[in-house]
């Protein structure tokens, strides 16, 4: 496959990444808002038992699991990806779109995002990807 039929692949990815990255920050901040609202007896346990009933409680907080299976699923893709394009530049291409999509994502969700230093580092992860795939 040609480097530019997998630029796609590439970018899709990275978008799922950051997405779903945003969404998940959010859902763990849901999870942790209903871990605070217990007693405090049942949420401060060190043992491993009680950080693996924490961990498990993570992962049924349906906020977080369903981005959380679609970023698993993306990283699948990626692995996939790997096989037919050059690490050298899925990598560095997959990674820079993430990163802004992370950034675009969160403001979508209403966290506090500095427009312009973000808007100015997005407008060079696209530059980069260019010169990535060009």
């Amino acid at each position: 496959m040609a480097i530019g039929s997998d630029a796609a692949s590439m970018v899709a990815v990275g978008l799922v990444w950051g997405a779903t990255n945003a969404l998940m920050r959010r859902g763990a901040l849901v999870w942790d808002r209903r871990l605070r609202s217990l007693a405090p007896s049942t949420t401060s346990s060190s043992s491993v038992a009680g950080a693996l009933r924490r961990w498990a409680e993570l992962l049924l907080t349906c906020p977080y699991s369903v981005p959380f299976a679609a970023n698993l699923s993306a990283s699948a893709a990626f692995f996939s990806l790997l096989g037919a394009a050059p690490i050298s530049v899925a990598v560095p291409v997959t990674n820079a779109t993430t990163f802004a999509a992370t950034a675009v994502a969160a403001a979508l969700l209403g966290e506090g995002t500095r427009a312009a230093p973000a808007a100015v580092g997005t407008a060079l992860i696209v530059l980069g990807v260019w010169v990535c795939i060009s």
